[in-house]
């Protein structure tokens, strides 16, 4: 059983695939958040700025099984080139298992995902994308990127250089101080070239 907030076609707007169409598949539930605001201070993760709560979202339900799943996502896919899907959260890896990934790849999709790095991915995932949290271990300490939000209090670009990433990314945390946080990544990858600017371009364009 897979338990999925929302389904959408979309453009990814973050990262290295920014501008690509994808389908995002948001999974419910995450192991940093319990994602009940009354709880936000005391979380792990207090800066999210997704609902991941329950399966009421858009396309969003329970799939007893990876065949369901990935042939409803696949329904929505647009155009002529090869789909992308992007699983994300909350935490996917909570749910995403070998099964899933076999049925996502056999009715051609790409695979994606958005991890906070707690929990090692599965083999023959396309695209690992590793975004690292406060005061937590990565268990998945390689991929195909790292997107660290920035700032965090607790952990520093520098943390991370070492590690088996073909890209690194710094994003700047949304909320009431974006545009200071936007201004200090910037200045950051000025002068540490290894590390590139992601914007959160679907938010400036109006997309999902």
């Amino acid at each position: 059983m897979y338990s999925v907030k929302e389904i959408f076609f979309t453009i990814q707007g973050e990262g290295c695939n920014a501008g690509k169409y994808a389908i995002f598949c948001r999974f419910s539930g995450c192991n940093l958040w319990n994602g009940r605001e009354e709880d936000r201070k005391k979380s792990i993760c207090n800066f999210c700025d997704t609902d991941f709560i329950g399966t009421n979202g858009i396309n969003g339900g329970k799939f007893k099984n990876p065949q369901d799943l990935a042939l409803k996502a696949i329904s929505f896919w647009r155009g002529n080139q090869t789909p992308l899907i992007v699983l994300t959260g909350g935490e996917p890896l909570l749910q995403v298992n070998d099964s899933l990934i076999s049925e996502l790849h056999k009715v051609g999709f790409e695979i994606a995902v958005e991890t906070n790095g707690t929990i090692k991915a599965p083999s023959n995932i396309d695209w690992i994308c590793v975004s690292p949290k406060d005061n937590k271990k990565l268990k998945q300490n390689f991929g195909d990127e790292l997107k660290l939000v920035f700032p965090q209090q607790k952990i520093q670009p520098k943390d991370f250089e070492n590690l088996n990433f073909k890209n690194f990314l710094l994003q700047p945390m949304d909320g009431p101080k974006i545009k200071s946080n936007t201004i200090d990544a910037r200045e950051f990858c000025n002068h540490n070239n290894n590390w590139k600017l992601s914007l959160q371009t679907h938010k400036i364009l109006g997309y999902p």
